[in-house]
């Protein structure tokens, strides 16, 4: 028998974990002979990993959030890039969290000539573009997860393959699902129901509670039979009831590490409030209206106006090539506007339907799941026969 196939793969934070989680399956499928070292979650975890130390120590977000933490994200950096040289690998798969991936491709690189295959692409027609030349010079082929990223990786030198967004094919609560949900937790049949998004992370949770708060309670004003769904993370599940308590309006709070009570939830809902970020992507499965509304620390965001290429950061607009979505962002990020963003979305919801619609059937609704395509991708740049 030969010997295994080796795989490295490093993940940061939850969204990172879910992907490295669906990959693992897909090439455990594909190469049964294969063994996996290196850094994830509890979805990775699950296919066999043990994590070299937990994945939570590189859930950091933004220049201000990393710079308190930059010394001891460099000692994890030096310490993953060892093991990656003592573990030999015939490949290392670094998923999102290029902060911390991509220094230690670059630190293994300078030592061994080992495949890097980086798993989600940096949004470099957003802003910073010159980092796709960067990463070519330590990252040999990229997965992307949106459909036009391929030829901006491809411009820097590397092989890019667009594999699907893994949301594109979850499975979604059903009628009687969503029907249940609202019994479940006694919620009118006429009850307008919206769900509220704040986001997995402590800083932006923090920065967007009053003014979430604050919106919702305008919204009731107007609409007094209303109903708040809000999904909790469990790395935030402390902060978020410590921060809705003092809500006027009183969220029910539901734990997003139960699958089928989120789908359930986010199928029930008439609209959303949601943070900016991918989650945009999981209401678009999920045929929910929704509103963005976002703050960053003053730094990261005073560096990001210097440097966005795009009028938009909703997943959505971009993907379906359209502005439906409305954004609330930075100064504009108020309870007053969000609220009125709220108000003017619930009297005519079906106004996303097709930039939804679009959004999934582009991302891959239909095909092959995205782990196992980005799976086949990761195979067919290995010379080492597999299989």
């Amino acid at each position: 028998m030969s010997d295994p196939l080796k795989v490295f793969i490093i993940a940061g934070e939850p969204s990172g974990d879910a992907l490295g989680g669906d990959v693992m399956a897909g090439l455990k499928e594909l190469c049964p002979n294969i063994t996996f070292q290196g850094i994830g979650g509890p979805n990775m975890q699950a296919q066999g990993l043990e994590s070299l130390f937990d994945m939570s120590e590189l859930s950091v977000m933004g220049l201000a959030e990393i710079l308190p933490k930059y010394r001891h994200l460099k000692r994890r950096i030096s310490q993953t890039a060892q093991a990656v040289i003592a573990a030999t690998p015939d490949v290392i798969l670094t998923i999102d969290s290029p902060d911390f991936c991509l220094r230690v491709a670059k630190l293994v690189k300078t030592q061994r000539d080992i495949r890097v295959v980086h798993y989600v692409a940096p949004s470099v027609w957003a802003w910073r573009p010159k980092r796709a030349q960067k990463m070519a010079r330590h990252v040999d082929q990229v997965l992307a997860l949106l459909p036009f990223e391929p030829p901006f990786m491809e411009a820097a030198g590397m092989q890019c393959s667009f594999v699907g967004h893994p949301v594109a094919n979850t499975a979604q609560a059903s009628r009687q699902d969503c029907a249940a949900f609202r019994m479940r937790h006694q919620i009118a049949d006429d009850a307008p129901l919206v769900l509220v998004l704040p986001g997995s992370r402590g800083g932006e949770v923090r920065r967007l509670s009053d003014v979430f708060g604050e919106a919702l309670a305008r919204f009731q004003q107007t609409h007094s039979n209303a109903r708040f769904v809000l999904p909790v993370a469990p790395s935030v599940r402390g902060l978020v009831t410590e921060l809705t308590a003092n809500w006027s309006v009183k969220p029910i709070l539901i734990d997003s590490a139960d699958h089928p009570e989120k789908l359930s939830a986010f199928g029930a809902a008439d609209i959303a409030l949601a943070a900016s970020g991918t989650v945009s992507l999981e209401l678009a499965a999920a045929q929910t209206p929704m509103v963005i509304a976002y703050k960053m620390n003053w730094l990261t965001a005073a560096i990001m106006r210097r440097l966005m290429r795009v009028d938009t950061v909703t997943l959505v607009n971009l993907v379906s090539e359209t502005r439906v979505v409305p954004e609330f962002l930075m100064e504009n990020c108020t309870a007053e506007a969000v609220s009125q963003g709220l108000s003017t979305l619930f009297a005519k919801p079906a106004t996303q339907s097709a930039a939804l619609d679009i959004t999934m059937d582009r991302l891959g609704r239909g095909q092959e799941r995205a782990g196992l395509r980005a799976a086949r991708a990761i195979l067919s740049g290995i010379t080492k026969p597999v299989g």
